[in-house]
């Protein structure tokens, strides 16, 4: 995407809402990684909010996601009722506006500010990785309790698997997949037959993050999840999406600069252990366990390959996907054996 000016969307966008309150400064805050922005826009009297400005996907996963999101953040239970940011809110609603002119599109939510404690090491004692393991599981039974709060989303798995495939036969598809076409149709009806006989519909749902990297989360000095941000890959899914990047997070490799998404962290013991302890206060289902290595595969789909040019800056997008077709894809069978794990939480 070409030079656009962001500040400037913020300005108008700030305007839209209407407040009366001036902008001081509006500074850049943003992860570099992927294509997203995130500004700190500063007021008088050291008051400020957090302004998030995306162009993938569609404005109106953004919108309704934004509004799920926002929903969770008040109906969560104790000790998690402040770890979610809160939008600003504008007619009963969540605030999002949207900035179109030729080509561009872009779309902007306001956030309060969310507090952040302690962060975790880049690699994890076996202490902490028992710790992460009971509170994620207490996180996730709260979201669990809080499904029927929220609104409903229209984004399914199978929507989005479908999405990519037909992309696939397209025009600008054909160019951007090229030779690599064949294979990923070949993922894309594995996943959605076993999408078919799992059955999925049968497995919990709730709302997930997907994306927990290490700089996504802060903790208490007790080591309980305190606060969470960046929700570019929100959704209501399985609560299986978010064990892959846990595997990462708990990897013996620890947290890097450079990154990629192997497989094989999800075999891990140290992963295991995670598992073993998640599973104390959480309990899993074998169907859940089974559907570990398909919610890897919708990960590589989805986000790498599906999305990864609009979300990663192209050095990442480049990297990943060059890494899906070599390396992720083809080690699916290979590199994880439900077994394993089914084997260490007895079931």
């Amino acid at each position: 995407m070409w030079f656009v000016d962001f500040p400037s969307i913020i300005n108008k966008a700030w305007e839209a809402y209407g407040s009366p309150r001036k902008i001081k400064s509006i500074t850049d805050i943003s992860a570099k990684v992927s294509t997203n922005s995130v500004y700190k826009v500063q007021f008088s009297y050291r008051k400020f909010v957090i302004a998030k400005l995306s162009f993938f996907g569609k404005y109106e996963h953004f919108k309704e996601d934004h509004n799920i999101i926002n929903n969770l953040a008040y109906s969560l239970e104790p000790p998690f009722q402040n770890t979610l940011a809160h939008s600003l809110t504008k007619n009963d609603e969540v605030f999002t506006f949207r900035y179109q002119e030729d080509e561009i599109d872009v779309w902007v939510v306001f956030y309060r500010p969310v507090k952040i404690r302690e962060k975790l090491p880049p690699r994890l004692t076996e202490k902490h990785i028992i710790k992460l393991a009971k509170t994620i599981g207490k996180f996730h039974k709260s979201c669990h309790h809080s499904i029927d709060q929220i609104p409903k989303s229209s984004k399914t798995l199978s929507s989005d698997i479908q999405d990519l495939y037909e992309h696939l036969d397209t025009k600008e598809g054909k160019y951007e997949f090229g030779l690599q076409i064949g294979a990923i149709k070949r993922h894309c009806e594995i996943f959605l037959k076993h999408q078919e006989e799992l059955p999925y519909s049968q497995l919990l749902e709730i709302p997930v993050f997907v994306d927990w990297n290490i700089g996504n989360f802060s903790v208490t000095k007790s080591g309980q999840l305190f606060s969470r941000w960046d929700y570019d890959w929100f959704r209501i899914g399985s609560r299986v999406l978010d064990f892959y990047f846990f595997s990462r997070v708990v990897s013996d490799i620890g947290d890097k600069t450079t990154f990629s998404y192997l497989i094989t962290t999800l075999q891990e013991d140290r992963f295991l252990l995670f598992l073993k302890e998640y599973h104390k206060v959480f309990p899993l289902t074998i169907e859940e366990i089974k559907f570990i290595k398909e919610a890897y595969r919708f990960f590589i789909l989805n986000y790498v390959l599906k999305d990864g040019n609009r979300f990663f800056h192209q050095f990442y997008a480049n990297k990943l996907q060059k890494e899906a077709y070599e390396i992720y894809l083809p080690s699916l069978d290979s590199k994880f054996d439900e077994n394993k794990i089914l084997k260490v939480l007895n079931l």
